[in-house]
């Protein structure tokens, strides 16, 4: 039995793309805890979110397998966000005077909410904000299909997200590195040098010669003052293609900190 965690509470997106590697699945109250579980040896497998593309990165995901864990990205999900208007049986638009879920959902779907005239308040995720208006019919939430199912209640508008093209990135992460496939990517952190003009040019250009595609990159603060930054940066290829060893030991060369994230398959 291989068993899955992940941020909970059941009925949200990171419990939707938990289920597409598994249906061992426990969740757990934040991203630290979900990777912790891993680490630990709880569970084999953690999902928890990294980026949306309208929102941005996720944080916490960042700072913590930078910081705190020496965890492995393993695979990679990619799901759309719909988020739907979900309500009580029998509930209509003339009912509804609040809505509730998640910031980062509700910030996703301003227009709607403008346009209805309804009061947004913040729930701790999608899932409890639909457990919260049972019963209530003046109550509506914002979530996926799997949060109205889960509690018997009804979608009275489906896809109220402001942009079609809203998306998140899941990882899945692992105590283990995933084999070549021959389709895959590589995540590493990097610092550079502070004192060295055009130090992150440089190393940005060592992808260029070697004609490697970057598919992303981030900088979070290092938590180590104003101005210091770790660069968070995917890229084609898996860590033991011998151009990417290259790539890798010639990066490490020119930066007082590397970290390998991990090499998986490309969603």
């Amino acid at each position: 039995m291989t068993l899955i965690s992940f941020l909970g509470p059941k009925g949200t997106f990171t419990h939707e793309a938990a289920n597409m590697i598994g249906d061992e699945l426990i969740p757990y109250c934040t991203i630290p805890a979900v990777l912790e579980s891993v680490a630990n040896g709880e569970t084999e497998y953690g999902v928890v979110p990294i980026e949306n593309s309208i929102e941005g990165p996720v944080g916490i995901t960042l700072d913590s397998l930078a910081h705190k864990f020496d965890l492995k990205i393993y695979n990679e999900i990619i799901i759309p966000i719909n988020q739907n208007l979900i309500v009580n049986p029998g509930c209509t638009m003339d009912d509804i005077e609040d809505v509730y879920s998640h910031q980062q959902a509700i910030a996703q779907c301003q227009n709607f909410i403008s346009e209805n005239k309804i009061q947004p308040h913040y729930a701790i995720s999608t899932a409890n904000a639909a457990k919260n208006i049972i019963g209530d019919k003046s109550k509506a939430a914002i979530g996926n299909s799997k949060a109205a199912e889960l509690y018997d209640l009804e979608i009275l508008q489906p896809n109220i997200q402001d942009m079609d093209n809203n998306e998140t990135r899941f990882i899945v992460v692992s105590n283990k590195d995933h084999e070549s496939t021959g389709k895959d990517k590589t995540s590493i952190i990097f610092s550079i040098y502070e004192d060295r003009p055009g130090e992150l040019y440089n190393i940005l250009g060592i992808f260029q010669k070697n004609s490697i595609n970057l598919t992303k990159i981030e900088s979070r603060p290092s938590k180590k003052g104003l101005g210091r930054y770790l660069f968070f940066i995917d890229f084609n290829g898996h860590k033991d293609d011998k151009i990417i060893e290259d790539i890798i030991d010639e990066i490490d060369e020119n930066t007082y900190f590397l970290k390998v994230l991990g090499s998986y398959p490309e969603f």
